[in-house]
């Protein structure tokens, strides 16, 4: 059995990276990521489907070598044309010199850009269009801002197999299978929210319409560029890519907060507590000077309800804490339940500030309480009025 073979003439042909720590320069890769590439041999032409991260090149063509020999490669289509997808590109084409770049208009640009392929190397699609290899015919929709504007994905018409770009990705590299039937998934699950919160966060609305858009195909198989080839949980994943796309949340309280002296923090585990002892079991408690910013924007994403405080900090938020804030901004966070509390000890503005931000988001705090230097029983009071403001607020 060939476990690089997801059906017969359509291969894996990925690698994984167990050696970058962060992913973009930003988001940690604890249990590494995979660069998803693919074959599809037809009776008569073959196509590469996306390439990998250029530090990966030489295993990457070794492993073509192994899977195909001496066969050509046709065509090289780029769904997606971050470099972690497209910066193998020009060494391909030296190894495989009759080969074309098949991309859209914006894709073509961008390949231009960076790579300063020439012309004659390059093959313009659009909606709809069509290659036909020899009994597999490749199809090819446009699914602009998911998450760059030169985004499409590729269908193979007579399999059902759809070739997706970054979307229904998840961080993690592969352990020995390529298919999901093939390997333990579920603690893909956590690394596709943190791996959707970090990266596509911000792009909800675009990747409803692709999703609108591929309810007409049937589909036997979603090969993404990250993690695993999706055949029996492809229902799963793309109703995880769907409520997060349109901001839906599981019950549950994600507390974000900065301290210096530990007087925030006291209210932060006061305000967990207090949840608690309301009936709520998913409660997620960040030290925003301490836990990783994509951990943060996970659990923030993922539950209902986001309570953030900081201490005033030369009149204003701790930078850690305001760091999380305009994450939330810039990646639109909605449908949230929102409290925020701050501290102050001669001059109050963290907890101002911090509504300002949720005015930018639109979002309403339920409730916002303020702390001169440190808590007391009036403290404790307000904190039991903000937890009964957001339990009330999450069961709207």
């Amino acid at each position: 059995m060939n476990i690089r073979e997801i059906i017969p003439g359509i291969l894996y042909a990925g690698v994984n990276d167990r050696v970058t720590d962060r992913f973009e320069a930003l988001w940690p890769l604890p249990n590494g990521v995979s660069y998803n590439s693919y074959i599809v041999r037809g009776t008569e032409k073959n196509a590469l489907i996306d390439t990998v991260e250029i530090s990966t090149l030489t295993d990457y063509v070794r492993g073509i070598h192994d899977l195909i020999g001496d066969a050509r490669i046709d065509y090289v289509v780029i769904n997606h044309m971050e470099p972690d997808h497209s910066g193998s590109i020009p060494y391909i084409l030296e190894e495989y010199m009759d080969a074309k770049i098949v991309g859209n208009k914006q894709t073509l640009g961008m390949v231009r850009g960076f790579y300063h392929i020439p012309d004659d190397r390059l093959m313009e699609i659009a909606e709809g269009t069509e290659i036909d290899l020899g009994g597999k015919t490749l199809r090819f929709h446009m699914t602009p801002m998911v998450h760059w504007p030169e985004t499409m994905m590729t269908y193979v018409v007579e399999d059902r197999v759809l070739f997706s770009g970054d979307a229904f990705g998840t961080f993690g590299a592969l352990n020995g299978g390529v298919i999901d039937s093939e390997m333990e998934t579920g603690w893909y699950r956590d690394e596709m929210y943190r791996y959707y919160s970090n990266i596509v966060g911000k792009y909800g609305r675009f990747v409803e319409k692709a999703i609108a858009k591929l309810q007409g195909l049937e589909i036997d198989y979603i090969c993404s560029t990250h993690g695993p080839v999706w055949h029996e949980r492809i229902s799963e994943v793309v109703d995880i890519y769907s409520r997060l796309a349109q901001y839906k949340s599981e019950p549950g309280v994600t507390i974000i907060y900065g301290t210096m002296y530990g007087n925030t923090a006291e209210v932060a585990e006061e305000i967990g507590r207090q949840l608690s002892a309301r009936g709520v079991r998913n409660i997620k408690i960040h030290n925003a000077s301490h836990d990783n910013l994509s951990d943060m924007i996970n659990d923030a994403f993922r539950y209902e309800g986001i309570i953030v405080g900081s201490p005033t900090y030369s009149m204003h938020i701790f930078p850690p804490v305001e760091q999380f804030m305009i994450a939330m901004e810039t990646r639109e966070i909605k449908n949230k339940v929102l409290a925020t509390f701050g501290s102050f000890t001669w001059a109050s503005a963290a907890g101002a500030k911090l509504n300002e931000y949720a005015e930018k988001m639109k979002l309403t705090p339920v409730y916002s309480l303020v702390m001169k230097q440190s808590i007391d029983a009036s403290v404790k009071e307000e904190i039991c009025k903000l937890a009964d403001s957001v339990v009330a607020a999450l069961k709207c």
